[in-house]
This record gives structure tokens, sequence and C-alpha cells, in this order.
């Protein structure tokens, strides 16, 4: 049960363990953040939208800020996890392009709209919050600069231009695809996208006892 699920579940004044209760006004505070953006949500909403009293809310997050930048931690985990699964799932690297792209776009396409917080935050003028954007940014494509170096043989940072290049266009394009309702389907957006990339990226020589 997600953490949203539980919020709908839970009734007013149900006792639960301290991590599911975190958890449980985790998925309120998105569901409030994603629909109001930070500065129109409300402390007050929160709790009600969880079914507790505000000094609950307060044992487990001190402010409106520190509930955000939990949920923040939280989601650019979840993306940074998603492109190391993505980049580890093969060995090709035409399906590995393929596996990444997708991961962004089922990011953007989860239903709790999570990836707002990330990439479309009313919040970036604080710097907690920019810190922790840029740095999921940069963590994934470093993972995918990585991939690039070693069978490319390009230097760390030629590798890493081309990575943010891959990552950058891969959340644009999906967070695009979202907002318009593409008649496209998912798996049809990626493939374009991959084929795009990969038109590019296989330019490259492979690096290596493959290399021609």
């Amino acid at each position: 049960m997600t953490a949203i699920e539980q919020t709908e579940a839970r009734p007013r004044g149900t006792r639960l363990p301290r991590r599911a209760r975190r958890n449980q006004l985790l998925g309120a505070a998105q569901e409030v953040f994603v629909a109001q953006g930070y500065h129109a949500a409300a402390m007050d909403d929160i709790a009600e939208r969880a079914g507790v009293s505000k000094p609950v809310l307060y044992q487990h997050f001190p402010g409106k800020l520190d509930l955000y930048l939990a949920l923040l931690d939280q989601h650019c985990e979840a993306l940074l996890h998603a492109v190391r699964t993505a980049l580890a799932s093969t060995s090709d690297n035409k399906l590995r392009v393929a596996a990444t792209m997708d991961a962004y776009f089922a990011y953007v396409e989860d239903e709790g709209g999570a990836f707002r917080l990330v990439f479309e935050s009313d919040l970036t003028n604080e710097p907690a919050v920019r810190e922790r954007v840029d740095r999921v940014s940069l963590e994934c494509a470093r993972e995918i600069s990585d991939v690039i170096a070693e069978d490319t043989g390009l230097s760390k940072d030629e590798a890493m231009l081309l990575a943010v290049g891959l990552g950058g266009v891969s959340q644009v394009v999906a967070r695009y695809w979202l907002s318009s309702e593409s008649s496209v389907p998912r798996d049809t957006a990626v493939q374009l996208l991959t084929s795009l990339a990969w038109r590019g990226i296989a330019g490259f020589p492979k690096n290596g006892p493959e290399a021609v």
C-alpha cells in the first residue's frame, strides 16, 4: 500500500507506528503540494488531508519546508534509482538508451505527480530545494556518463556533456508528452526518442575488444 493509499484508508485518530505515520503524512503532503504548489499549501490542509491534528504533523516535521524537503529527497532518490536500474538492466547499449528513456517517462507518468516537485517546483529560489534538484540531475547524468565513458573511451568531461544532454532531453520530452496529453502512446514516444538519441550516440566508436 502506498503512502497516498494509506492516507485514504486510515480514519482520523487511528494510531500508527512512527514510520507508517510519517509515510502517511508524506502521502498527504504530496497530494497537497502537487495540487496547490508550495506557497499556496498550508500545514492545516496537509493535516486535514492526513486526518491528523497539526500537533501530530509537527511532531514529525517541524515546518512546511522540512516536510517539502523530505518529500523532495524521497522522489529524487526514486528517480536516481530508476535510472540506475535502467542502465543495469542490459549490456546492449541501444536497449540501455531505451530503458533509460522509459525510466523518465514512467517517472513523470506516475499518478502521484511527484515529478512536479522535482522538475516544476515553485520553490526553486530556495537554496536547499535548488541544491537537491540540481544534484539529482547531475547524479543521473553521472550514472549515464560512466557507461558512455566506459564504452566509447571518451574523457569523463566529454562523456558528462553527452550524458547531461541525454538526461535533459529525456525529462523535457517526457514532461511535454504528459502535459500536452499527446495521442502518441508511451511506448511509441519512447521508441521515437530512443531512435533520435541512438542515431547520435551510436556515432561514437565503441571502445574495447569489439571496437572496429
